[in-house]
């Protein structure tokens, strides 16, 4: 799954927009060493979850990505991508005995190749300006309405208890920290020469260090996630991946002991990932 999308000169279908997010979502599984998340060797701060659980959600969504594009592209209402996200949460779940895989990226990789169908039917091509366009433009008025809902979901409730951004409302402002944080930082990696898996790496650290991500906030409350925080500020402050491998390994080593995992940040990197495969 390693192979790169050729950049297309025209807009891209739903297929391949489908496709961009399945290897994208492999993108953010064979990255490693992570912090307190699950890798191809790793099961980081999981014991319920490894590789095996995210290749059989991954292979479960395969259709979801695509299909949601295509609603994207006829414009259906919000409730139909909804409808279409509790679908593809159930097949995850059935996917993995039950077990929480992906269900950050279904809604916001769900949400973004949506946009991108709906660009894509009027013969664009997926630009952060575009997307966020779009998903303000068909969805944004249902994604605020949505954000004012109180969560039932773990990380949610975090958020909402102790005053952080939820990914709700992330997704009601545009999926800022994706746009003004993850898409720059990857882009800076690979144009300084970095190997593809080393801008990665700062890339989900540059978001680890500014997101409020509601699953730190819900594993290791806010004393976990500013440390999640600072520590990723350190990292790259330090020289980020070309320390090497030891200082993220160092960094992982503690979130595992502290029971910490960025969920949110590995969904915002995995996003970041589809997009770059676009061109």
């Amino acid at each position: 799954m390693s192979a790169r999308l050729a950049h297309a000169t025209v807009a891209p279908s739903a297929q391949q927009i489908g496709r961009a997010a399945t290897l994208a979502l492999y993108d953010e599984l064979a990255l490693s060493p992570k912090p307190g998340l699950v890798t191809l060797t790793d099961r980081g701060s999981h014991a319920d979850m490894d590789a095996h659980s995210f290749m059989r959600s991954l292979f479960a969504l395969r259709g979801y990505v695509v299909r949601i594009a295509e609603l994207g592209a006829a414009q259906a209402p919000f409730d139909a991508l909804e409808q279409a996200g509790i679908a593809a949460e159930a097949r995850m779940l059935a996917a993995t005995g039950g077990i929480n895989t992906h269900r950050g990226a279904i809604f916001m990789l769900g949400l973004l190749c949506a946009s991108a169908g709906a660009l894509a039917a009027r013969g664009e091509k997926p630009t952060p300006q575009g997307l966020r366009a779009a998903l303000d433009r068909h969805w944004g008025d249902a994604l605020a309405r949505r954000a004012t809902r109180p969560s039932t979901l773990p990380g949610g409730i975090a958020a909402r208890r102790l005053g952080l951004r939820s990914a709700s409302a992330e997704a009601a402002m545009g999926f800022p920290t994706l746009f003004d944080v993850a898409v720059p930082a990857l882009r800076a990696g690979l144009a300084r020469g970095l190997a593809p898996e080393a801008a990665q790496l700062d890339t989900l650290f540059a978001v680890i260090a500014q997101l409020d991500d509601s699953n730190l906030a819900h594993r290791g409350g806010l004393a976990g996630l500013r440390f999640a925080q600072n520590a990723a500020r350190s990292y790259l402050a330090n020289g980020g991946a070309a320390q090497g491998p030891q200082a993220a390994q160092a960094i992982a080593t503690e979130f595992v002991r502290r029971n910490l995992s960025p969920g949110g940040a590995a969904d915002t990197l995995a996003a970041a990932c589809w997009l770059q495969r676009l061109g």
